[in-house]
């Protein structure tokens, strides 16, 4: 089964996909929606659930460097609320400090364009958190 990561921002939603064997993580789209309006990912994650096979979906949640909660992270909780209640599926928290720097910095090397880094950070950021949750829970097969 496949996993999914996400990067929740305050107007964007980074989505990442597994591949079925959970061993590597890509960027498959952002969501972009209106601040606080969280119907229209919640809509976007429904139509991708019913093509993909998941089981788990891993959710970016932004500490502070010194590891305490800051508002963004408040806003994390309150959607990973929403997932469980509108899915019915594990939800996962997956540490993300510095992911979207990595992200960049991924883009980077491979020589991305400007304008592309800027329309894929997100996904790309929520490919790094998903890559990091597959690392950490790898299993022998």
């Amino acid at each position: 089964m496949k996993k999914m990561g996400l990067d929740l921002g305050n107007r964007t939603l980074g989505i990442a996909i597994s591949d079925a064997e959970g061993r590597l993580a890509r960027g498959l789209e952002t969501v972009r929606f209106e601040m606080g309006d969280h119907e229209k990912p919640l809509g976007r994650l429904s139509e991708i659930l019913a093509t993909h096979d998941v089981d788990v979906m891993v959710l970016g949640l932004p500490k502070n460097m010194d590891n305490s909660l800051g508002e963004q992270a408040e806003k994390v909780l309150h959607f990973k609320t929403l997932l469980v209640e509108r899915f019915a599926q594990q939800v996962v928290l997956q540490d993300e400090r510095l992911s979207t720097r990595f992200a960049e910095q991924l883009m980077r090397l491979g020589n991305k364009q400007r304008k592309k880094r800027k329309q894929t950070i997100d996904q790309e950021a929520a490919a790094v958190i998903l890559q990091s949750y597959l690392d950490a829970n790898k299993q022998e097969v």
